[in-house]
């Protein structure tokens, strides 16, 4: 995967501390999160054609992070996720949405990382990509775990709609334009804030 370079950000996140983040990014970013102690970190990240390298660091025991990134992907764009457990008893629910509109490339790279000393960990991960057309895209759910202490998932799907779920729809006098973008809004669309996803809504609106 081609690295992308673009101006680090990091985000830290103090012991005891419990912080949510909602984001549109339309531009190539790099962010990396540091979680200590009993901290608990949410973040909803909504990508429009952008690629874009998350890096989260649960440092001190007990952190969680529960974080969704969804996207909408135009031309060929790449995702990277590393999650490292660098202590024991940390959590990590991580969920991935694309959708890939034209017949380009969308590719996931997430990563769960366990190390050998962090022991009683959660390390979970789910990731969809949906083709509207015939674009290739690529998902790879590593989980690189160096402890048997570890309840740990990870799933990956990339398909279309299915064709009962439009004729459900459709069957109802829902127009298949309309069908799809509700199929789209109910994909994407998981938590936030409605202001801040006002232009996310709107790319929704031109799928």
């Amino acid at each position: 995967m081609n690295k992308i370079e673009v101006k680090e950000e990091i985000i830290n996140i103090e012991n005891d501390t419990e912080k949510q983040i909602e984001k549109v990014s339309d531009s190539d970013t790099k962010t990396i999160y540091n979680v200590g102690e009993n901290g608990w970190l949410v973040v909803y990240l909504y990508g429009i054609n952008t690629s874009n390298v998350v890096e989260i660091n649960l440092n001190g025991e007990n952190a969680k992070v529960e974080f969704h990134y969804n996207m909408i992907n135009y031309d060929s764009n790449s995702y990277q996720i590393t999650v490292n457990h660098n202590c024991s008893h940390t959590e990590s629910n991580i969920y991935n949405h694309g959708l890939n509109v034209f017949d380009h490339s969308l590719r996931f790279d997430i990563n769960g990382i366990v190390k050998k000393d962090s022991k009683s960990c959660i390390c979970n991960q789910e990731n969809q990509i949906i083709n509207l057309k015939d674009g290739h895209s690529t998902i790879l759910p590593n989980l690189l775990i160096d402890n048997y202490d570890v309840i740990s998932s990870h799933s990956a799907f990339i398909g279309k709609f299915q064709e009962e779920l439009l004729f459900y729809l459709m069957s109802r006098g829902i127009s298949r334009k309309t069908s799809y973008q509700l199929l789209i809004k109910g994909f994407l669309l998981n938590g936030g804030n409605s202001n801040l996803l006002k232009s996310f809504m709107k790319q929704i609106e031109k799928v």
